[in-house]
């Protein structure tokens, strides 16, 4: 089932009946509001006057819902996520832990080839030439000893928005910079998420590994994901509509990439459903029982 993602970026209290998210605006603005909290996947959170009921935050997290809060400049800052994600947590975690480091350079050389060859597909789908990472996507090593992943993606951005004068990929860079922080942004909770119900820990990577950082295994798994956040951003530059300052309509195009088509494994599922595939096989490589992550690919 694909869950739904709802986006609150004006005043609102929000509160729980009867297994429903119940909306209530100030002043009786709007009539009120109710949605199945069964059929969420993602609550946005942007506007500091929201207020929320500790009981339903108890019924989202009950749920597995991904509560996204947003800082001053309207970018997702924090993720709610269950204590329990999985029946067995504990054990997942255990071969997680012990997961070698040949294994985990292994996996990191698995999931550089599958992000540089899915930026490559990308680069030819918008008639761009893409040879050289079609060349460094076949030549990784294990481990990514030669820093294939920061070569290939500098040479992407360089040719993906080619027409924009002055872009740079930079966090505080020329627009369309804050549409891709924001699509990366919703894509970590959105792994966050899956590798909590894959009963994996998010912060314990298999390449990042920076100490201050609570969601390097999110931040591994997450970059093959990156060119679809991409590809919507690309889409949306290429529209003509004002980039700057974002506004709701660009953050409403940005929040359907749960529910995007990708290919994985030779079949389509919304990205929120194949992202479940790629953390289990994550875990399934930690146990043992398979040596390949399932990515997506982009076609």
């Amino acid at each position: 089932m694909i869950k739904r993602t709802l986006f609150f970026g004006n005043p609102a209290y929000l509160s729980t009946r009867n297994e429903q998210l119940v909306v209530r605006y100030p002043n009786d603005e709007m009539p009120e509001k109710t949605i199945p909290i069964e059929d969420l996947g993602f609550v946005v959170l942007e506007n500091p006057q929201i207020t929320l009921t500790h009981g339903l935050l108890m019924k989202l997290v009950q749920n597995k819902t991904a509560v996204i809060t947003c800082d001053r400049q309207h970018l997702p800052c924090g993720y709610l996520q269950p204590l329990v994600g999985h029946s067995e947590q504990t054990e997942r975690m255990r071969y997680q832990l012990n997961a070698s480091q040949p294994l985990k350079k292994q996996l990191w050389q698995q999931t550089v080839m599958a992000k540089i060859e899915n930026q490559a597909q990308h680069l030819l789908l918008r008639q761009k030439n893409a040879l050289k990472l079609k060349r460094w996507a076949k030549v990784v090593k294990s481990g990514d000893a030669e820093n294939h992943e920061a070569i290939a993606a500098a040479y992407y951005f360089q040719h993906l928005f080619n027409g924009i004068e002055d872009f740079s990929r930079n966090q505080k860079g020329v627009a369309p910079n804050q549409l891709l922080n924001y699509g990366y942004a919703i894509l970590r909770a959105v792994c966050a998420r899956a590798l909590c119900g894959s009963g994996l820990l998010p912060s314990v990577g298999i390449f990042h590994r920076n100490k201050y950082n609570a969601f390097c295994l999110a931040d591994d798994i997450m970059e093959p994901y990156r060119p679809f956040v991409d590809f919507l951003v690309y889409d949306i530059a290429a529209s003509g509509c004002t980039l700057e300052p974002m506004n709701t309509r660009l953050k409403s195009e940005l929040l359907r990439l749960p529910a995007l088509d990708v290919y994985i494994d030779g079949k389509q599922s919304p990205l929120m459903v194949a992202m479940s595939r790629t953390t289990n096989s994550v875990f399934d490589c930690f146990l043992g029982s398979s040596r390949k992550i399932l990515y997506p690919e982009i076609r």
